[in-house]
């Protein structure tokens, strides 16, 4: 999906296309929880472990293991048969939340609030920053909308694969 990215130029208001997506960084710390939740009833899970199954770097995985630490939703323990566990069900832990922990707050681009009387500085600039505002809440809500435990259930084959809706104007 492509957006457009507000930026100014000798005066004007110019646009250029950026794709919308989720992050290397994000991408990764939903692989390692999700390998989390699929075996979140052996016990700890060491960092080496989790790369190993997930394919992930190591060292890189190990910064995201720490922020999402940071962010409560894993624990760790130290030493023989020590790793990372869920720190909450995975019923509980939403997509966006794992997103947010890692990268900050889901949106599609940091342009700003739309004037909400018309008064726009900028041709018609407050209609597109109040249709970037809502396609971000678009974003937020569809990654709420699965939980680990959800994954978890796809990827066993036990739900059916997400798909998309037809799209409505």
């Amino acid at each position: 999906m492509d957006s457009l990215r507000i930026v100014y130029g000798l005066g004007q208001l110019v646009a250029y296309s950026a794709a919308v997506r989720i992050s290397t960084r994000g991408d990764y710390a939903c692989r390692a929880l999700l390998s989390l939740a699929l075996r979140n009833e052996q016990g700890p899970t060491s960092v080496r472990d989790i790369a190993e199954r997930t394919g992930l770097p190591q060292p890189y995985l190990e910064q995201i293991l720490l922020a999402l630490k940071g962010a409560g939703l894993v624990r760790s323990k130290r030493g023989v048969g020590g790793g990372y566990t869920l720190n909450r069900l995975a019923t509980e832990i939403r997509l966006s939340e794992i997103v947010s922990a890692v990268d900050g707050p889901i949106t599609l681009g940091d342009f700003g609030q739309p004037h909400q009387d018309g008064a726009c500085d900028h041709e018609g600039q407050c209609v597109l920053l109040a249709i970037w505002d809502q396609a971000g809440a678009h974003m937020r809500d569809h990654l709420d909308g699965y939980t680990l435990d959800t994954i978890a259930e796809i990827s066993r084959g036990e739900a059916l694969w997400p798909s998309l809706p037809a799209h409505e104007h």
